[in-house]
């Protein structure tokens, strides 16, 4: 961490060589120095929490598909209220959601950026994870203990005085934020019962059912009535998907004719079956206790992206806004479509349909094993059109592309390999390299196909919700 003291001596002192070196050719003003500016900083504490984010929303129950972007989504926000006060050229934008009533930052005050931040994810994390203090007591634990940690680090960076106030301002947006977070009665502690008993699912043909090998109830039904943070309620409706037909010539057969071919080959070490599987196994996310969920794998993304970049504290304070909100959004608009249109998963149609004419499809299935439980063949719980996967690669292949990508650093597309899943042992986790940001969120669409869980129109659309989410993010007025 940078020490402040230090930061304002060096810049005071260059700042004075700058004045005296013009006063010796003319009399031209010299720009103003931000001493108070988050650009000061690094964005090690981000990096910290984000790590525990990932870590918590491995085990977290009930947390995927929705809770866990929408936690990324109001982290990320209260964070960047808590230091948008030391961004020169971002404003707030509280204004935008009524019921929000976020304290002010005194601008004749110093403080110490990332200590906001710590008290922010401190005052948050505990009440958005709280179901897990008893079951997973020493990873819980560990959100204290960053907190601490980190507090300590700053103690010796800045003074007592502007720590405490730093500590107090930061908690103070946070309490702002989860006082507003509340009165979302539908998303508020939804976790907790991510199945409602309350939920029959409608029963027609080609319309979803529980799907085999475990048959369980619906996840999250209600959660297209979550709060939106910029995409119109207009926007949330999918595209119709391609119209149900048990007819070999339809587009809906050929679907869900590509999809059982696809697997297919991979069972039977096809041509390129060893490349379909990687990538299927690659962006999966799909197990609980397994690894971190599918939205929260963009988050996963985004730190190696900022590691490499060594963005600073605004700039990063700006990214993991955008990056939550957008995959929220997302997560909203594509709930409500999937429980809108309904439309069966494949392992149904597979088996039910196609295999009439193909007798051995009836006992196909999808290579996503759950080593967990033991379970082979899984298929999420709920509806397959639009994809959820597909939608939050989009949404945070976007944002990322709007922050990292033809600019001055990078004139063209941004080229990384993604090492999420480095040293893995369970599945295929060897690192992938992507050209682009647009790139990697398309792969993480069509994996789905290789995987067996969805149709090629459930990707393409879900793709196309995902980047409308996070472009609605984008056009919110985050620059003075």
């Amino acid at each position: 961490m940078k020490r402040l003291s230090l930061l304002k001596f060096l810049l005071i002192s260059a700042l004075s060589t700058v004045f005296f070196l013009q006063s010796c050719t003319d009399n031209a003003p010299s720009p103003a120095l931000d001493l108070n500016s988050a650009h000061l900083y690094d964005s090690e504490v981000y990096l910290r929490w984000n790590n525990l984010f990932l870590e918590l929303d491995r085990y977290a129950g009930g947390y995927r598909p929705g809770p866990a972007p929408r936690a990324l989504a109001f982290l990320g926000f209260s964070a960047y209220e808590s230091i948008v006060a030391g961004i020169p050229e971002n404003q707030s934008i509280k204004n935008l959601f009524p019921g929000l009533a976020i304290p002010e930052a005194d601008p004749e005050l110093d403080y110490y950026w990332p200590a906001c931040i710590n008290a922010s994810y401190a005052y948050l994390m505990p009440r958005l994870f709280f179901h897990m203090e008893n079951e997973y007591t020493p990873l819980y634990v560990k959100i204290d203990q960053t907190y601490g940690q980190l507090n300590n680090e700053f103690a010796q960076q800045t003074t007592p005085e502007i720590l405490a106030r730093s500590l107090a301002y930061g908690q103070s947006v946070a309490q702002a934020v989860y006082d507003w977070e509340r009165a979302d009665v539908v998303g508020h502690n939804a976790f907790l019962d991510p199945q409602p008993i309350s939920y029959t699912p409608p029963s027609a043909p080609g319309l979803w059912q529980p799907t085999p090998p475990d048959f369980v109830r619906a996840m999250f039904p209600q959660w297209g009535s979550v709060r939106r943070f910029a995409m119109d309620e207009t926007e949330l409706l999918a595209r119709p998907p391609i119209p149900y037909s048990e007819n070999p010539n339809s587009l809906f057969y050929n679907q869900a004719f590509e999809t059982y071919t696809t697997v297919l080959n991979i069972e039977t070490d096809g041509p390129g079956a060893y490349e379909q599987r990687w990538v299927g196994e690659f962006w999966s996310d799909d197990i609980l206790g397994l690894t971190f969920s599918p939205p929260a794998r963009l988050l996963a993304v985004a730190d190696q992206v900022v590691i490499h970049e060594n963005l600073d504290l605004a700039g990063s304070a700006e990214l993991y806004a955008k990056l939550g909100m957008a995959l929220s959004d997302a997560g909203v608009a594509l709930w409500y479509s999937k429980y809108h249109y309904n439309v069966e998963r494949p392992i149904t149609y597979i088996r039910r349909i196609i295999a009439q004419h193909q007798p051995e499809a009836a006992n196909w299935e999808p290579i996503l094993r759950n080593p967990v439980t033991g379970f082979n063949g899984v298929t999420p719980a709920f509806p397959a059109y639009p994809s959820g996967h597909a939608g939050f690669g989009g949404a945070g292949g976007k944002i990322l592309s709007s922050m990292f990508e033809y600019n001055a650093n990078h004139p063209g597309t941004y080229s990384m390999t993604d090492q999420c899943h480095f040293n893995r042992s369970e599945f295929n986790g060897t690192p992938r390299h992507f050209s682009s940001f647009k790139e990697l969120a398309d792969e993480n669409a069509y994996s789905r196909i290789p995987l067996g869980v969805h149709y090629r129109m459930d990707c393409t659309e879900g793709l196309r919700q995902g980047e409308l989410a996070a472009q609605r993010v984008l056009e919110l007025p985050w620059k003075k």
